[in-house]
């Protein structure tokens, strides 16, 4: 099923518009449709034919993203084919979870596509990172890259300004494509530290939880403060460990993510952590939520990794605890105060 927008695109698109296919019709891949349809071509993909006639019928996404208008010249598909029968690009927005289904079905084009993902986190059960599930889900004729950064989707779909990160291991294509969906509202930097991208949005995701447990026990903004920046000492030594580069670990992709994520009120992860200090079990907060919060099952796969190879994570370890050895939120919180006093650097 593909179901068009009504308005012609020849008036409103100068040449360098690309046909986008966006792979998921979650909060964020519907953000970005909405905001790159101001200047590309979109169709929005989702795997519900159900939710694709709704969003034509009401140009909302009620349940992922209902305060926010679908322009009318958007497109909407629930089937992949024909959702990338003309596309320039696949933009992938699904959780990491279902990366490789989508990618591996996206590989069975007959002539390769260039592929981004904007997922964050670490594969369950492998704990790969994106770039390492998409190396064994897509042939090597297919160019890839990631898209990360600081970026609450609701703002994005409100094209308030908003600066991200596209990493690739080919430079030239990180760069094309940075500047192809670049415009005034959505700053968009390129760089090839994917690992370093990478790590830094997975991680924050776990660290967000942390500063939500402390905020919803009371501890602060000294607290908070404090919590993100040991937070990024942990993301910087996993990332350098995996590969990746301090610099793009100080950057959007690292600390800007980790920043917003710690103490934005739209964060789901940092909501999660707020919840859990307020003796709510996970499940419930889960259901609450009705959305994906990524921390969630990053945390499993961030601290099995930390252990095998050695890499101290005493925050990441501790929301942990807190998820999956059922140690109060608390008491969790009061071990990590009471640590033996160290070197900061």
């Amino acid at each position: 099923m593909f179901i068009r927008g009504e308005v012609s695109f020849s008036d409103r698109f100068t040449f360098d518009t690309m046909n986008i296919a966006i792979l998921g019709a979650g909060a964020w891949g519907t953000a970005l449709a909405i905001n790159l349809s101001a200047r590309h071509r979109v169709t929005l993909w989702t795997n519900e034919v159900a939710q694709a006639e709704e969003m034509f019928a009401t140009r909302s996404n009620r349940r992922f993203l209902p305060d926010a208008a679908l322009p009318p010249e958007l497109q909407f598909s629930a089937d992949m084919d024909a959702a990338l029968a003309d596309a320039g690009l696949a933009l992938v927005a699904v959780p990491t979870s279902a990366l490789r289904i989508i990618l591996r079905q996206v590989a069975q084009r007959p002539a390769p596509i260039p592929v981004i993902w904007v997922c964050k986190g670490f594969e369950t059960d492998t704990a790969q990172l994106p770039h390492q599930v998409a190396a064994e889900a897509l042939p090597d004729s297919f160019s890839r890259g990631v898209l990360s950064g600081p970026s609450f989707a609701m703002e994005v779909a409100r094209s308030l300004p908003t600066a991200l990160t596209l990493a690739s291991g080919d430079g030239g294509f990180a760069r094309q494509m940075a500047q192809s969906l670049h415009h005034a509202r959505l700053r968009i930097y390129s760089c090839t530290d994917v690992v370093g991208v990478e790590v830094g949005g997975a991680v924050k995701n776990v660290l967000a939880i942390a500063a939500g447990i402390s905020d919803g026990l009371g501890f602060g903004h000294n607290a908070r403060a404090a919590l993100i920046t040991r937070g990024l000492a942990e993301m910087t030594r996993l990332g350098l460990r995996l590969g990746g580069s301090a610099e793009t670990l100080g950057g959007l992709s690292g600390a800007g993510d980790l920043i917003l994520t710690c103490t934005g009120d739209l964060s789901r992860n940092r909501t999660v952590g707020r919840l859990l200090a307020r003796g709510q079990a996970l499940p419930d907060i889960l259901q609450q939520l009705g959305h994906v919060a990524e921390g969630v099952t990053t945390v499993r796969e961030v601290y099995r990794l930390a252990q095998r190879l050695g890499v101290d994570m005493p925050i990441s370890a501790a929301v942990y605890r807190v998820l999956y050895e059922q140690i109060p939120a608390a008491s969790a919180v009061e071990a990590l105060l009471s640590r033996a006093p160290n070197s900061e650097f």
